[in-house]
C-alpha cells in the first residue's frame, strides 16, 4: 500500500510539472479583438507562446492580474469576466455576469474583481478566487428605478474601488475594508456632465474623470474626501469650437513624469502639460493628430504618443524635459496600445490593421520583435500585477 502511494504521487507531481517551472513577470497578454481571443507573449524570447480562444465579444476588453502575476482576469464588452492562468494557458474560470460591461479593477490585496457595467448600470464584485459574486451595487439615479452605466472604475489604496457615473453626474467611492460583502459607499454628486473616463495617479491618491459634456475635468483627493470634489484644467475638452472628435482619448493614457502630467487634448491636435502641484495648464505641444494614448516611459524621460484616425499609423516621442518632439516613427497602421516593458528595455504596439503585434527598441527605435495576431488592440505586461489603478 505504502509503494503504490508512493508512486501515485509521484505521477501526480510528474503531471504537475510537465511545464517547465518559471516565472511570470516578463510575460503579457494582447487582446485579439476580432476573434475573441488572448495572445501570451514572452517578452524575453520575444515570441507570441500561446493564443487562448474562447473569450467572447472582445470589442471592448481589458485586462487586470492577479496578485501573483499568474491569472489574468479578462473583462469583455459582453458581460464575459474570464480567468486565465497564463503558465498553463488555459481558461482558469469564465461567467457571465452582466449584459454589457466596460472594464474592471482588482483591490488592493487581490481578493476581489470589480466589473463596471452598462447594463445593468452598477459595479459587480466577485471573489478572484472561485469568480462567485460578493456583492452588486447598482447605480442607481437618485431614489427611482432607474440605473446609470458606470465608467472610469479603478482601485484605490484601502482596498476601495472608485468610479463614475455617466448618467448623474457622480463619482462614488466603494470601500470593502470593512466588509467584503457589505462595503461602505461614499457618493459625490454633481460632479459634471456625463464623465466617460478617468484615472488614478500612479501614487493612489488622486483621482480624476474627464467630463464629455463640458469642458473640464473633476478631480478628487483621496486622502481628503472630505473636501469633495474640485474642478480643474477647464479648458480641456472638446473647446469652443466644438471639434470633431474621432476617439475619445484613454484617459488611462495620462503621462505623469516628475511634477507635470502629460495629457491628450480632446479633438485637438495637441498634448497638454499640467503642473501636478496644482494641476493647472502650463504648455501645449502640437502633434501629428489627435492623441490617443499619451505614455510615459518608465524613467520618465520620454513620452510616447499615438493617436486616432486618419493618423493612426503614427508615433512620436516627446523629450519630457524640454517638451519637444524628438522622434517619429510609423510602425504600421491602426496602432491602437502602446505597453513598455516593466524596465523600460523594450516597447511593445498592437498594429490591428496589419495583424501584427510589434516591438521596438525605445533607445535606438530599432525593430526587435513582429509577431502575427489578428486585430490586436489592448497590450498588458503582467508587471501591472504590482501596480495601483492598472
Amino acid at each position: 500500500m505504502k509503494t503504490a502511494f508512493v508512486l501515485g504521487a509521484l505521477a501526480i507531481l510528474a503531471g504537475c510539472t510537465s511545464l517547465e517551472p518559471r516565472g511570470t513577470h516578463d510575460l503579457a497578454t494582447v487582446i485579439a479583438r476580432a476573434s475573441g481571443e488572448v495572445g501570451i507573449i514572452d517578452t524575453s524570447n520575444r515570441e507570441m507562446i500561446a493564443v487562448i480562444p474562447g473569450l467572447g465579444d472582445l470589442s471592448h476588453a481589458s485586462i487586470v492580474y492577479s496578485r501573483d502575476g499568474r491569472y489574468a482576469f479578462v473583462f469583455g464588452r459582453d458581460g464575459g469576466l474570464t480567468k486565465v492562468d497564463i503558465l498553463t494557458h488555459r481558461i482558469a474560470g469564465r461567467i457571465l455576469q452582466a449584459g454589457n460591461s466596460i472594464g474592471g479593477a482588482i483591490n488592493q490585496d487581490g481578493s476581489l474583481i470589480a466589473v463596471a457595467n452598462y447594463e445593468p448600470g452598477g459595479v459587480r464584485v466577485f471573489d478572484s478566487q472561485t469568480l462567485k459574486m460578493v456583492a452588486d451595487l447598482p447605480a442607481l439615479i437618485g431614489h427611482g428605478p432607474d440605473r446609470s452605466k458606470v465608467v472610469g472604475l479603478v482601485d484605490a489604496p484601502g482596498n476601495r474601488f472608485v468610479y463614475s457615473l455617466w448618467d448623474s453626474g457622480e463619482i462614488r467611492i466603494a470601500d470593502f475594508s470593512r466588509s467584503r460583502t457589505d462595503p461602505d459607499i461614499t457618493v459625490f454628486e454633481n460632479i459634471g456632465i456625463q464623465p466617460y473616463d478617468a484615472l488614478i495617479s500612479p501614487d493612489g491618491r488622486y483621482y480624476i474623470a474627464g467630463l464629455f459634456g463640458e469642458d473640464g475635468m473633476a478631480l478628487l483627493d483621496l486622502w481628503h474626501p472630505e473636501r469633495g470634489v474640485t474642478r480643474i484644467l477647464p479648458d480641456y475638452g472638446k473647446g469652443e469650437e466644438r471639434l470633431p472628435v474621432y476617439k475619445m482619448p484613454h484617459l488611462e493614457g495620462w503621462a505623469m513624469a516628475g511634477d507635470r502630467a502629460f495629457v491628450p487634448a480632446v479633438g485637438r491636435h495637441e498634448v497638454l502639460v499640467i503642473d501636478t502641484h496644482n494641476w493647472a495648464e502650463i504648455g501645449r505641444i502640437p502633434v501629428h493628430g489627435q492623441p490617443v494614448f499619451v505614455m510615459a516611459h518608465p524613467d520618465q524621460r520620454t513620452i510616447w504618443v499615438n493617436f486616432a484616425v486618419p493618423d493612426y499609423d503614427t508615433i512620436q516621442v516627446i523629450d519630457s524635459e524640454t517638451m519637444t518632439i524628438i522622434h517619429e516613427i510609423k510602425p504600421g497602421k491602426g496602432v491602437l496600445h502602446m505597453e513598455f516593458s516593466p524596465r523600460g528595455d523594450q516597447i511593445w504596439m498592437s498594429v490591428r490593421d496589419d495583424n501584427q503585434v510589434l516591438a521596438f527598441d525605445p533607445y535606438t527605435l530599432a525593430p526587435i520583435a513582429s509577431l502575427p495576431l489578428n486585430s490586436p488592440s489592448g497590450i498588458f505586461m503582467s508587471a501591472r500585477a504590482g501596480q495601483t489603478g492598472l
